[in-house]
């Protein structure tokens, strides 16, 4: 049985902030990922990200990431476990972990869950071709592997994501043929629209997918303009050939620790789906839980830094660690309103109303 203060579930944006934060305070921290290396999905996030000098603005996610990881690998008070996954957690703190086909338990006075999101799917016929990802996936194969995914792409979704990997694509030449959004609008920043069109790439508002083709790969879809009642409209048909079709249509919350952990849940679907109640510390309802990140209701990665940076000394406060954490709350929490203020913060402020019960 090993034994820490604070283990910290997930070393991406979150879950690096969390544990440099706790270990800012003398705590002890162990870091756990399932991957080979620290950072998440800073590894492949290549766009210089938005918001004031606070939140690194101006900064490309990779160097963030590996400025974030190299303090962590080299923090004393940080016990850093990788290709380590998290099985399962017990009500007497015990955390039970795989590493490389070693079974570990772990006794944990506090733990912190930064375990992030993962790619919801969309159910269309033939959605099982080969050719169809995850923009994620998409990611990875451009951004860590230097492999270009295909030769044309249709994008689905509007969002944040959507968009900045059509442009990362575009910058790999890859051709995009266009970007499907079911929304009467786009879902992300006007900044990264722009950039797209400009190249040419057409956004097809209030259309969605009706059906892919290809025999044994992906050589072409279906789009149809769908009504208010997001039902597909006969005769709106558009035959669109690609060798890829990139799905950007959301993220799931990844919360199975919080629920062992016994955490009362609620689903938020402005937040991605079932997360845990937490107050404005980032404790949950199963005492000493914390919860920050996507885990926690999906944003963007300066927020997942933040609220991390807030749960680390949280916890590391609850143990008596962190004797000016009022004041280090205080600035989280300005930062973390900054943040969500404006249109673009306007769903995650709703879903924090919603999960906290309030009126809006």
């Amino acid at each position: 049985m090993r034994q820490t203060e604070i283990a910290v579930v997930g070393a991406g944006p979150a879950g690096l902030s969390a544990a440099l934060a706790a270990a800012s305070c003398g705590a002890k921290v162990t870091l756990i990922d399932r991957e080979d290396r620290l950072g998440g999905q800073l590894v492949k996030q290549t766009h210089k990200f938005f918001g004031s000098q606070k939140q690194r603005a101006g900064i490309r996610g990779i160097a963030i990431g590996t400025d974030l990881a190299d303090r962590a690998m080299s923090d004393p008070n940080i016990d850093v476990m990788l290709e380590c996954t998290a099985l399962a957690y017990y009500s007497d703190n015990v955390l039970t972990l795989e590493q490389r086909e070693k079974y570990i338990k772990l006794k944990a006075q506090r733990l912190v869950v930064t375990t992030g999101a993962s790619e919801k799917m969309l159910p269309f016929p033939n959605n099982d071709l080969p050719g169809i990802y995850g923009a994620g996936a998409v990611q990875t194969l451009m951004n860590v592997h230097g492999v270009k995914p295909g030769q044309r792409v249709l994008m689905i979704g509007a969002g944040n994501i959507g968009l900045i990997v059509s442009y990362q694509l575009l910058q790999a030449g890859v051709g995009v043929a266009a970007v499907v959004e079911a929304l009467p609008r786009i879902g992300g920043y006007a900044v990264h629209a722009s950039k797209i069109r400009r190249m040419g790439v057409p956004i097809l508002t209030s259309h969605s997918v009706k059906e892919a083709h290809g025999k044994d790969v992906l050589e072409g879809a279906t789009v149809w303009r769908i009504g208010p009642d997001w039902q597909g409209i006969p005769g709106t048909e558009k035959y669109i050939e690609c060798d890829v079709m990139c799905l950007a249509v959301g993220l799931s919350p990844l919360t199975e620790l919080l629920w062992q952990a016994g955490c009362e849940m609620k689903y938020v679907g402005a937040l991605g789906g079932h997360v845990a109640i937490h107050d404005d510390n980032l404790e949950t309802t199963a005492k000493g839980v914390f919860v920050a990140g996507d885990a926690s209701g999906v944003e963007e990665a300066s927020s997942a830094m933040v609220g991390g940076r807030l749960a680390g000394y949280s916890a590391a406060a609850s143990l008596g660690r962190c004797p000016d954490f009022q004041q280090k709350k205080a600035e989280a929490l300005e930062q973390l309103s900054e943040l969500r203020a404006g249109p673009t913060g306007e769903k995650i402020r709703k879903g924090l109303m919603a999960l906290r019960g309030e009126a809006s």
